[in-house]
This record gives structure tokens, sequence and C-alpha cells, in this order.
């Protein structure tokens, strides 16, 4: 972890105390933030981005917060995510009011989530992974969420030998609720690193 990130898990600790139990953890190449285990931020390159759903997402937009953005095919592609800029964080009262929306808006749409959204449902996710999911002990969307791709895997690699990057890959974009080829190329880089360094064969002794 970088000092910039680290710096801005602090402050969101900090800023966001009175939300619940905030925690954090690595996804998509930055930190989740999370109160009492429900992502409404982000942590990226050492800034903070809010989560913005439909109902929400209006106001973030009136206040010119950017856009989180990443590159899909050499075309810029801009995510629900939005900046906190440092005059926001000199203004804690205006930025907690702002955390507090964007995590009423992730709960709502967990909520949603948990009644609709079967793991077969999400993107790349078929019933045969779905039930290698729920054998690894992930029954549901929000839990493969909380996990993150890697932990996931890591579970599916326990109970079935032959998973494949392929399928690091599938988690990865299900829980972006993409195709897993419009995952951000920084992104899938580093996920096939990983993949390749837990899939190394041990040194013979």
């Amino acid at each position: 972890m970088n000092q910039l990130c680290k710096k801005r898990i602090l402050q969101s600790k900090v800023s966001f105390s009175s939300l619940g139990e905030i925690t954090t953890r690595s996804q998509f190449g930055g930190y989740s933030i999370a109160a009492n285990k429900t992502i409404f931020g982000l942590i990226s390159n050492g800034e903070l981005y809010l989560r913005a759903n439909k109902r929400c997402e209006p106001h973030l937009l009136s206040l010119n917060m950017p856009h989180l953005v990443y590159t899909k095919r050499g075309m810029p592609v801009p995510l629900s995510y939005y900046l906190v800029g440092e005059v926001l964080w000199e203004e804690p009262t205006q930025l907690l009011q702002l955390a507090k929306m964007s995590l009423e808006g992730a709960e709502q749409d967990k909520s949603e989530r948990e009644h609709c959204t079967r793991l077969k449902d999400l993107p790349n996710l078929n019933h045969d992974l779905e039930r290698m999911l729920w054998k690894a002990g992930i029954r549901n969307a929000d839990e493969l969420q909380q996990y993150g791709a890697k932990e996931s895997y890591l579970k599916l690699k326990a109970v079935s030998k032959h998973a494949s990057v392929n399928i690091l890959l599938a988690l990865a974009g299900a829980i972006c609720r993409t195709h897993q080829a419009a995952l951000p190329k920084g992104v899938r880089n580093e996920l096939i690193e990983w993949y390749k360094h837990h899939s190394a064969p041990l040194p013979k002794t």
C-alpha cells in the first residue's frame, strides 16, 4: 500500500466513523471503503471516490465531482464513482453527508440485489460456476463482492483444482457487473500476474 492510499484510508476511517464500522480491502487495483460491510467508496491512486446509484448520482454531478474513468479499447468509460477533491476534505460536515448518501444508495442497491439477483444471473457466471461457488461457501452476489475476486478464486481452487485464470477474470467481471473482456487493462493484467504467482509450482526440496 502506497503512502497516498494509506493517508486516504486513515482519513476515511476518521471522517466516516459515525456511519458504522469502516473497513477497507484490496479491490480492482485500489481499496474499497465499506461501512458495516457495505461498500460506498473506492480509493484509487491515492484519491477517494464515492459510489453513486441512480438516485444520488444527479446530486454528485451537480457538485461537478469528476467520474472515476477507465479506458476500454482505447475509449474512456466513466464509472459510478465520483472524486472527493481537496475542497470537500476541508468541509467535513458536507463530506459526511455525501458519504451517508452514498452509503444509503449502496444499501438500497444491496437490498435489491439480494431479492432479485442470483449468482448465475451475474455476468460471466452460469449454473455450473454458481454450484462451485456454493460449494466454496459463497452463496450470493453480496458475499462474492465482500470476498473479492482473488479470495473467491482461492476458495474455488480449494474445491476444484482445475480453476483457471478465466474463472478468476470471470469473477472480477461479475463483481463489476461487466463482461470479463471489458475489465480495465490494468486490472486484467494485475489479476493475470497474481494468478501466475499463486499457480506457480512449489520448489522441489
